[in-house]
């Protein structure tokens, strides 16, 4: 379900009618509304990144309409690091504005030494928490999410720590993400039982990693929980910068990315094709293939990094033509489809 919200920031410093430009989706049956387009914190937001750059933006996200932040405990480097250097950003820049916001944090990715930082214990979920809270200067957090199942901790107990936090009032409402559809399946209806809101799926998804859709989109359907897709330009490979060839100073080539080099020339034939046919449409790829994922009516938003404000500014103008014939759609899948 697309709703788009009408209000209206009052502040002075508030772009004016930032409401009224963004597209607001609903998660599920829930109350809640995200933007189409919200931000992740996972890279160039940590304690070895640009923090003016950082500030920037943020800034600049929240003037586009974009309002939902989202963090997880081990963001940086170092760990922790994109929580603190939030939490200030947050203190000087948004302060008046924190019901305007809905910030998301995560536990479930090694955190800390020894056996109680990592996986989805109860004592790490719970001290987690408590960290990321005074991390980033907040009382509670709009989410928290389990990042992934844990094969050795009953579900039952990660569960019932996720609804003891809500009950706690240190979290709003709850999520999981990384979880395949059987998991979410069992967890949903945990959590059901407990009477705990638990209102998204954060999932990896994008034109060339559609795993959600074999089953995870039906069972997010069915138990009425909206889907954040992470990753959606497949750590950019979505993007036209490989299309002449692997620049130096590219992700493929760094250190401290998930993208290498074999993953470029596999695919660089489908990158030039589907560039294409966003050239037809008058777009980026990036913002085409960011569209292509808003189509499915269970997406309540697209997470993309940014490394700088004009970077995050083209991918807002993914909204401006999210629209797709059936013949393009079509096109897509035989591109994605062929070997």
């Amino acid at each position: 379900m697309h709703t788009n919200d009408k209000s209206k920031s009052k502040s002075e410093n508030a772009a004016y009618g930032k409401y009224d430009k963004m597209t607001y989706n609903r998660c599920g049956k829930s109350g809640v509304l995200l933007p189409a387009l919200s931000l992740g914190l996972w890279h160039n937001f940590g304690g070895i990144d640009d923090f003016e750059n950082a500030q920037d933006i943020l800034k600049t996200a929240f003037d586009l309409g974009i309002v939902h932040f989202d963090l997880a405990n081990n963001y940086g480097p170092p760990y922790g690091s994109a929580e603190q250097n939030f939490g200030k950003i947050l203190k000087s820049n948004f302060s008046s504005h924190r019901d305007e916001l809905f910030i998301s944090t995560k536990a479930g990715y090694d955190m800390w030494p020894g056996p109680y930082g990592n996986w989805g214990s109860r004592k790490y979920l719970m001290a987690s928490l408590e960290q990321s809270l005074k991390r980033m200067h907040l009382d509670y957090v709009d989410i928290f999410y389990h990042h992934r199942p844990d094969p050795e901790t009953p579900l039952e107990e990660t569960m019932l720590a996720l609804a003891d936090i809500v009950r706690q009032g240190k979290a709003l409402y709850v999520g999981i993400s990384n979880y395949n559809a059987q998991e979410s399946e069992a967890a949903f209806k945990i959590l059901k039982a407990l009477r705990t809101p638990v209102i998204l799926h954060q999932a990896r998804y994008s034109m060339f990693d559609r795993w959600v859709e074999d089953e995870l989109l039906d069972t997010l359907d069915l138990h009425a929980v909206g889907c954040i897709a992470f990753s959606p330009l497949a750590q950019g490979l979505l993007t036209d910068k490989y299309i002449n060839g692997i620049p130096a100073n590219s992700r493929a080539v760094k250190s401290r990315t998930y993208l290498e080099e074999s993953q470029v020339h596999q695919h660089i034939d489908k990158i030039k094709s589907l560039n294409k046919i966003a050239e037809r449409r008058q777009q980026k790829l990036p913002q085409m293939a960011i569209a292509w994922l808003l189509r499915k009516p269970q997406i309540s938003s697209v997470l993309v990094g940014a490394s700088s404000s004009n970077q995050l500014k083209e991918n807002v103008k993914s909204l401006d033509n999210n629209a797709f014939s059936k013949d393009e759609l079509d096109e897509i899948d035989a591109i994605l489809k062929s070997s």
